[in-house]
């Protein structure tokens, strides 16, 4: 079966940053599921898979617009210490903010006796990020998987 529109696909992936840096790896653990077309993985691995098969093996370097997105520096704030309610923050802490669009997960980036510095960039946005894929499988979704918009099982998503 070939990837397009509703099909089921497992992959397995190591992924790398511009440096050659391992980020992440499906190596020793299940392959990764997704229903393709349903906006499960990054546009531009989504639009790379299209037409594959299972076997088929691939090395594809996403821009970061096709990806995580491009960093915003805007995402970037200080805000009054004041307003957490934890008395010992440190960089790397992540905190979830409530935004008009809905909760927004940021990290802090710096920290003084006034201020708190947060970044609600994704860890990836602006990073260019190479796939290095195996594809496993490719069948017909389930009516389930369908009606709920991804995968389920091994790889997938849990009920």
């Amino acid at each position: 079966m070939i990837i397009s529109e509703n099909a089921a696909v497992l992959f397995h992936y190591t992924l790398t940053d511009e440096e050659g840096n391992q980020l992440d790896s499906s190596k020793g653990k299940d392959p990764l599921a997704y229903l393709h077309g349903h906006k499960n993985i990054i546009p531009g691995l989504e639009q790379e898979m299209e037409g594959k098969q299972a076997g088929d093996v691939m090395v594809v370097t996403i821009a970061p617009a096709d990806a995580y997105g491009e960093r915003q520096e805007q995402m970037v704030q200080e805000v009054p210490r004041k307003t957490f309610q934890a008395d010992d923050i440190h960089v790397g802490m992540r905190f979830e903010a409530q935004t008009p669009n809905g909760p927004l997960t940021v990290v802090v980036t710096g920290v003084t006796d006034e201020t708190v510095t947060v970044d609600g960039n994704h860890p990836l946005a602006g990073k260019e990020l190479t796939f290095d894929v195996r594809i496993d499988s490719v069948r017909e979704p389930t009516e389930e998987e369908l009606t709920h918009g991804h995968v389920h099982g091994a790889g997938g998503h849990q009920h």
